[in-house]
């Protein structure tokens, strides 16, 4: 196999992915086919000997692509060229280490009115959405492809997320349910109830930290509930001086030292249990938490 063929197979292993990032990006399978199709025209001009990791230089490109299709339909003030479909049926991996609790919250809280919801949003914050709440790309890669920073680029996704998750009784209802999951979670870790800690966590439950709480020494991951609650136990004197906020519109906690923010959790809760939850060390995100 030559090199324009092996380089055609490798793209051809990340076509469903890609087709599925760009169809929920522009809620158009005939819009969806054409940025795949620019994404390959890219690549096939590019260095590819110089790409260490092929599918997130594929998904930054097909993200660009579709966000200058975004902003130019914006400028036309046109409505998108073919179908809205709620969901495009894919035999591809459903996002690059996704988290299952990103896909319960796309079928939840967007459904069939996907395309409708997501044309509120501008193109920054619709990019900023679907990459992260739907396909787990951390902030630190979707703030490149918007130019912003990677806390600017979190507050995009945070409005969006309120936009699509809509407000109302029924939604003060049920954040006031995951806020008392939370709280409980936290008096566990405050009492070293491993028990406790292992009725409120998913079986699956995933954690992530942020670049810099990984440069403070916290695992970039840690999955399954045996291995939160351990870590939740270990970790305990985050909890201690913990107050309650809302991180990026999700129940979370804000753990303070000497007076200052030290560090935030932001929570996932589904059917009363912590699906997962990401750990910031992010000096912006906790300036504006202060």
């Amino acid at each position: 196999m030559n090199t324009a063929e092996s380089l055609a197979a490798r793209f051809q292993e990340h076509r469903g992915l890609l087709y599925s990032i760009a169809h929920r990006m522009l809620g158009s399978g005939a819009e969806a086919e054409d940025a795949v199709q620019e994404t390959w025209l890219k690549l096939s001009r590019a260095d590819a000997q110089a790409i260490d990791n092929l599918a997130a230089w594929l998904t930054t490109v097909t993200g660009r692509v579709c966000l200058d299709l975004l902003r130019s339909r914006s400028s036309r003030r046109e409505d998108p060229v073919g179908e809205d479909l709620p969901e495009p049926a894919t035999t591809a991996e459903p996002a690059l280490d996704a988290d299952p609790e990103h896909q319960a919250v796309l079928s939840d809280a967007v459904g069939a009115a996907l395309t409708v919801v997501l044309d509120t949003l501008s193109p920054a914050e619709r990019l900023a959405f679907v990459l992260h709440d739907m396909f787990a790309l951390p902030f630190e890669e979707i703030a490149p492809i918007v130019e912003r920073s990677p806390a600017a680029t979190r507050q995009l996704a945070s409005r969006a997320r309120r936009r699509v998750r809509g407000g109302g009784a029924d939604g003060q209802a049920d954040l006031a349910r995951r806020r008392a999951v939370v709280a409980a979670f936290l008096a566990a870790a405050r009492e070293g109830d491993f028990a406790a800690l292992m009725t409120i966590l998913a079986p699956d439950v995933l954690v992530r930290s942020d670049a810099a709480a990984r440069l403070a020494g916290v695992p970039a991951e840690t999955r399954s509930a045996q291995a939160v609650a351990s870590q939740a136990i270990t970790f305990a004197q985050l909890a201690e001086r913990a107050h309650p906020v809302l991180v990026d519109g999700v129940p979370g906690f804000v753990s303070l030292k000497d007076d200052r923010p030290y560090a935030a959790l932001a929570f996932t809760v589904r059917e009363d249990r912590i699906t997962g939850f990401d750990v910031f060390y992010d000096p912006d995100l906790l300036a504006e938490l202060a």
